[in-house]
């Protein structure tokens, strides 16, 4: 299924899969996983990416999480999207690169602000690592993520990957929010 907007104006990414809609019953999986402490709920939510992402996963060479910054990764002690790829890596015996992309600086939470606000945000925050950029080029990435909410993260880090020379991203998170046919991702094209 590609939704509306994709398939009107195609992200930068080739596929994208969710394990979720991004609704009550998984949001009490994700946030305590995000905000307190419970990364046993990782466990769960990588089962499902992995059954949803499976088609992707297949042809993937390493997976890589959305990056923290460093303050927010400090003050929460773990990076929830890296503990959701090395537990999809390692069940579906991929690669895993936890620090390929970096996030060269902070930025205010982004769930409560419009897309063109994220955008603002965002942009020019991620790069590919230099140690990492040789093992990336050529190869398939699937970048991991806890939720998939306008794509503004998601584009900006398959961007950097793609411009080192990665041969393809596809993205894989836990859940998709909001209704798919009424996102507009013209925002997301350059």
């Amino acid at each position: 299924m590609v939704c509306v907007s994709c398939e009107a104006r195609p992200p930068v990414w080739s596929q994208a899969r969710a394990a979720f809609e991004y609704d009550e019953w998984s949001r009490k999986l994700i946030l305590p996983l995000k905000y307190a402490d419970r990364t046993e709920n990782a466990r769960v939510l990588a089962k499902f990416m992995i059954t949803a992402g499976h088609d992707i996963l297949q042809d993937a060479d390493i997976i890589v999480p959305v990056p923290l910054h460093r303050r927010k990764l400090w003050s929460r002690r773990y990076n929830q999207a890296a503990l959701l790829g090395r537990l999809i890596a390692k069940k579906s015996g991929k690669a895993f690169v936890p620090d390929a992309l970096q996030r060269t600086r902070s930025t205010q939470p982004l769930a409560r602000l419009s897309p063109k606000e994220r955008l603002e945000q965002v942009e020019g925050v991620f790069c590919v690592r230099s140690r990492s950029a040789p093992h990336m080029r050529g190869r398939n990435i699937v970048l991991v993520d806890d939720v998939l909410t306008t794509g503004v993260t998601a584009t900006y880090c398959a961007k950097a990957l793609l411009e080192i020379g990665a041969s393809s991203v596809n993205i894989l998170v836990a859940a998709r929010a909001g209704n798919a046919d009424e996102d507009d991702h013209s925002f997301l094209k350059e």
